[in-house]
């Protein structure tokens, strides 16, 4: 092939909301990695800024703190839009319910209309908490789920459903080019280590010496999927060219009990942390396990890492953030407890 003959990718100019957290930073890196210029939205609720510390010279980076419920700024211009603004953790989502039900409702809205004004496509970054406590397994996107609209959860579980169900309605009036993301459970470097949930909980309990906490019997699973596969396959859902009239799910069918993954990690760490069985969180679901042929069929995606191949380097990540490893014993953050939740 000649050089006249290579056809290089467009630079978009791409807004990240929700760029300074766990995903979000990873997804930044990944568009400037790839020529793209990059707007990152975040109000810093539960993002660092620290998470964005190797892009803060790059001139294709920008970094906006706003919060996406109040209108962005005027004269921004993109051409791309993810949406990833939202508490994810049932520990920082339950702090201000409220907050998480307006941010996905409200916060989604402006940027519909923020999408609409500049003909940008759009992706959600929706969760697979819409199908709650799920009576299916595995889920497929026809599921329509078995959610406590009223329970603890609900303001994280049915504020991504409402938020779905705006999405909808604007490609159906045809005022956004969108499609929606049902992430399931993602983890790796970056994970806040104060954010509850399962694999940092385990992760940190066991660098540290303390016993790893096991709600309920330990026989509950989840499906855990590496960052860089997850973000993968959302630049994966942007780029397809097809009208996507239905949520994708993306997420790692390899299924594991708690039980075992807290083996897993105690292996992994060579930590002699015992296991402490306390009763289950307030609907907190059994099962959890995507059927990805949608992902598999429209975007050619599936992941790739293995939890054994991705939790040594989340291990490490922790462990460079201060916490024990190696055997060598430091300070946890003074804030820092273990939450009653698996998710």
């Amino acid at each position: 092939m000649s050089a006249k003959e290579i056809i290089l990718p467009k630079r978009k100019a791409v807004l990240v909301a929700g760029g300074a957290g766990f995903l979000g930073s990873h997804l930044c890196d990944r568009l400037v990695a790839s020529g793209h210029v990059v707007y990152c939205v975040d109000n810093l609720q539960t993002g660092l800024r620290q998470n964005l510390h190797q892009l803060e010279q790059n001139r294709c980076f920008t970094f906006i703190q706003h919060d996406i419920r109040d209108p962005l700024p005027k004269g921004l211009k993109v051409d791309e839009i993810y949406n990833l603004a939202c508490p994810a953790s049932p520990l920082h989502y339950q702090a201000d319910p409220i907050y998480t039900l307006m941010t996905c409702v409200v916060g989604t809205r402006q940027l519909l209309e923020f999408a609409a004004r500049n003909s940008a496509r759009f992706v959600q970054a929706s969760t697979s908490e819409v199908y709650g406590d799920p009576l299916e397994h595995p889920q497929n996107e026809t599921y329509w789920g078995h959610v406590n609209p009223v329970g603890p959860r609900a303001c994280y579980d049915e504020g991504k459903r409402a938020a779905e169900a705006l999405c909808f309605d604007y490609l159906r009036l045809g005022k956004v080019d969108l499609r929606v993301a049902r992430i399931f459970n993602t983890y790796g470097p970056r994970m806040r280590a104060d954010d509850g949930r399962i694999i940092s909980n385990f992760i940190m309990q066991a660098l540290s010496g303390r016993p790893l906490t096991i709600y309920g019997s330990g026989k509950q699973t989840r499906s855990f999927c590496y960052v860089s596969d997850l973000i993968q396959g959302l630049m994966a859902l942007m780029a397809v060219t097809a009208t996507l009239t239905a949520p994708v799910n993306l997420g790692n069918p390899q299924e594991f009990t708690v039980l075992k993954l807290a083996k897993l990690i105690l292996a992994l760490t060579g930590s002699s942390s015992e296991l402490s069985y306390e009763p289950l969180p307030i609907d907190d679901p059994q099962r959890r396990k995507p059927n990805i042929e949608r992902a598999r069929d429209l975007l050619r995606w599936s992941p790739t890492t293995s939890l054994p191949q991705g939790l040594p380097p989340t291990v490490v990540w922790f462990g460079e953030c201060g916490q024990a490893i190696g055997g060598k014993k430091r300070p946890l953050p003074v804030d820092y407890a273990p939450r009653p939740v698996i998710a």
